[in-house]
């Protein structure tokens, strides 16, 4: 491609699959263009950031919940009907380790909760996107990747908690 070109670049995301111990999903409700939708905390990654930060931080702003990052998921390639622009999105699993019940959630954020998969199957058209579902099987089929999959080459500081 030569220069001044315009390159194509997928919007990249992450999300997280959090379980608790009765099986339940970490999930959010959001209005999106006025319409509720479910997802897992999910969100853009920023420039800077490290893909396993990103996803803590998105945990975090939707949720309220701090995470540890436990394994890599995978990587899920979509194109969005509604965006019109196709979407990179890296799924990891995390573990809950403290509960910040008073923090304000993000914007179009309403609340989070937690839903067992045949709830989260029955919202159909509600679900954010395919990707829900599809990272919540793979963490139910046991997919677990080491996070040292992912290697970063940001700087030290860009990479800390």
């Amino acid at each position: 491609m030569s220069e001044g070109r315009n390159i194509w670049c997928p919007h990249v995301t992450v999300a997280t699959v959090v379980a608790d111990k009765e099986g339940r999903f970490l999930m959010v409700e959001e209005v999106i263009r006025g319409e509720l939708r479910y997802n897992q905390p999910a969100g853009h990654l920023e420039p800077d950031e490290a893909l396993a930060d990103a996803a803590r931080r998105e945990t975090l702003e939707e949720t309220g919940w701090d995470v540890e990052i436990e394994y890599f998921l995978g990587v899920h390639q979509w194109w969005s009907p509604v965006h019109h622009d196709h979407v990179v999105r890296f799924g990891f699993s995390a573990r809950t380790t403290a509960h910040h019940p008073e923090r304000e959630l993000d914007t179009g954020i309403r609340r989070a909760l937690w839903m067992p998969r045949d709830e989260i199957a029955a919202l159909g058209k509600k679900l954010r996107s395919p990707l829900v579902l599809a990272s919540i099987d793979d963490w139910l089929a046991g997919q677990r990747l080491s996070l040292g999959t992912i290697k970063s080459m940001l700087p030290v500081a860009a990479t800390a908690p």
